[in-house]
Order: structure tokens, then C-alpha cells, then sequence
């Protein structure tokens, strides 16, 4: 007796099978990306509240727009606000120009070795913690034992400086560690991008004469404008958002330095943790995440009428 033919397996059921690890694979990330993102996002409500621990979070009292009317009518929102934007507008340029001259340097080196040297001495500070940078800091600028007070000024005949009462350099010392920090990152991008460009197009420039810094001008440099536009968007949307540590511990959250370090992220904490003040820190949240994402959509509108390639949506 012959036996019955196998019923052909539906395409559908194949296709699931195939696709289904590749699903499997990016579960934990997205359950992840729920828990951290997405979850927290019901605090919405707490700006909106007027908190009262015995009866919780969605038993409290609601007081509309208190918070925020609080928020804007104190000195406060002003400064943190210009400190956060200023600050964010000076890194991204200070970090790109940074970055990019670096990436252009390591790409004339001839030995891999060396360049690869180079790339993780630059990249470290990038893999250190703010604490520990912050603590770096403090040996320079100590008052009682800092290399620069104790060191440094008394061999060139300078007066020693209370670096964390006298709110004056610290602009410049932000701007310093910040892009010390993060240039490296950033070169690394950078620098595969460069990698990327093909050698057609610097052959054809030696052959018509031009010098490695013509080259540099007319071939590297406008062939990085994407990278560089992809960051600048990226960058676009954290501009209402600041780097805690650097704010923060680095500035040892100094009192008299508050007028040109306190940013809206450390505004938050210490609202949260000195006052206990929930409703106005959520207040202050919600106004960085609207803001910011008010400001990619334009960035994003703006970079689409100048190359919509490049644009993320």
C-alpha cells in the first residue's frame, strides 16, 4: 500500500520559525526598554499633584498647574534653563571640532599599532565614572592640597585660588572636562567614518596636486557632513537634559557656584531630595521632555529642507 502524502507545511508556519529567534533575540531589550522608559512614564501625573504620602500618588489632590507656576515664577528657572541650553550648545561644538581634528590626526598615522595606542588613551576617559573624574578634579583644584594651588601657581608666582567658592572659571573648567571626557567617543565615530571614504577620491586629488590639506578640506571634511548632522539631531534632543556627574560631583554641589553650574537635571535632585518637593521636580521634568521634544521635531524639520536624507524621520 503506498502511503499517504505528507500534507505540504503552510509557508506561513515556516516563515514564524524562521523569524521567531530573531524576536526571541530582541525580547529582553524591548521588555527592558518598557520597564526603564515607558513604565516610569505614568510619573507624568505627579506634576500635576499635589502629593500627600499618606494617600499616594493617585489618591493626592490634583493642583493643575501650581507646580509649574511655581516653577517659572521663582529666580530659578531662567538660570537653570540658560545654564543647561548654553552648556549643551558649547559641548556639542566644542566636542565635534575636537573630535573630528583628532579623527583626521589618527588617520594620517601610518602603524596600526600606534593608532590604536592613541584611540584607547583617547577613549578612556570616556570609560571612567564621574565620581571617579570628579575626584581627579579635586586633586587639581583642591584649596588645601590641590597640584594647582600647592603646585603649580607658587613655581610660577601666582596667588592660590579658592576654585569652589569663586564661581568665575567655572564655565571653562565644565567645558574642559566635559569635552576631555566625551571627545573620545565621539572620534571613534567619527574616525570609522573617515575609514569608510573610499581612496578613489584622495588618489584623484594627489594626482591632480592637491596637498593633504586640500584634501582634508574638499574631500574629508564634506563627506563627514552626515555623521556630523546624525550627532548634531541626536545631540539636538539631550539639550534640555545635562550630565548629572558632571554637574554635580565634579562641582562638589557647591553653593556659591549654583549661578553657573545648577542645571534643570540637578534642579530636579535637589528639589527631590533637599525640599521633598515631588510635584515641583516632576513639574520641572515634564517641562525638560516636552521642550526637548519639541526641539528635535524642528531640528529634525530643519535638517529634511537641507539634506532629507540625513534626517531621522
Amino acid at each position: 500500500m503506498i502511503g499517504k502524502r505528507k500534507s505540504p507545511v503552510p509557508k506561513k508556519k515556516k516563515g514564524i520559525s524562521k523569524i521567531l529567534p530573531y524576536y526571541l533575540m530582541v525580547l529582553p531589550g524591548l521588555i527592558y526598554l518598557f520597564i526603564n522608559n515607558y513604565l516610569p512614564m505614568f510619573g507624568i501625573i505627579i506634576a500635576f499633584k499635589k502629593i500627600n504620602y499618606t494617600k499616594g500618588i493617585f489618591g493626592s489632590d490634583w493642583s493643575g498647574f501650581d507646580n509649574f507656576r511655581f516653577l517659572f515664577g521663582s529666580k530659578d528657572a531662567w538660570s537653570i534653563t540658560r545654564n543647561t541650553i548654553g552648556y549643551n550648545i558649547v559641548f556639542f561644538i566644542m566636542v565635534t571640532v575636537c573630535a573630528i581634528l583628532l579623527a583626521i590626526c589618527i588617520n594620517e598615522i601610518q602603524s596600526k599599532l600606534t593608532s590604536q595606542v592613541y584611540q584607547i588613551i583617547i577613549l578612556l576617559p570616556f570609560l571612567m565614572s564621574w565620581v571617579v573624574i570628579s575626584y581627579l578634579a579635586y586633586a587639581f583644584l583642591s584649596s588645601e592640597s590641590g597640584f594647582l594651588n600647592k603646585t603649580l601657581f607658587p613655581m610660577i608666582g601666582l596667588k592660590p585660588i579658592n576654585w569652589y567658592q569663586d564661581k568665575t572659571y567655572w564655565p571653562i573648567i565644565l567645558i574642559f572636562v566635559h569635552t576631555w571626557r566625551n571627545v573620545g567617543y565621539s572620534m571613534i565615530i567619527y574616525f570609522s567614518s573617515i575609514v569608510g571614504i573610499s581612496q578613489d577620491y584622495f588618489e584623484a586629488a594627489r594626482i591632480d596636486g592637491a596637498s593633504k590639506l586640500k584634501q582634508i578640506r574638499y574631500i574629508t571634511i564634506p563627506l563627514l557632513k552626515p555623521t556630523v548632522i546624525t550627532l548634531f539631531i541626536l545631540s539636538v534632543g539631550q539639550v534640555f537634559r545635562s550630565d548629572f556627574g558632571l554637574f554635580y560631583q565634579v562641582t562638589r554641589n557647591s553653593g556659591p557656584l549654583y549661578e553657573y553650574t545648577r542645571t534643570i537635571d540637578v534642579y530636579v535632585y535637589q528639589a527631590l531630595m533637599k525640599n521633598a518637593d515631588y510635584g515641583m521636580s516632576g513639574a520641572a521634568s515634564v517641562y525638560q521632555s516636552i521642550c526637548g521634544f519639541i526641539i528635535i521635531l524642528i531640528a529634525n524639520k530643519a535638517v529634511k529642507k537641507y539634506q532629507s536624507s540625513s534626517a531621522l524621520f
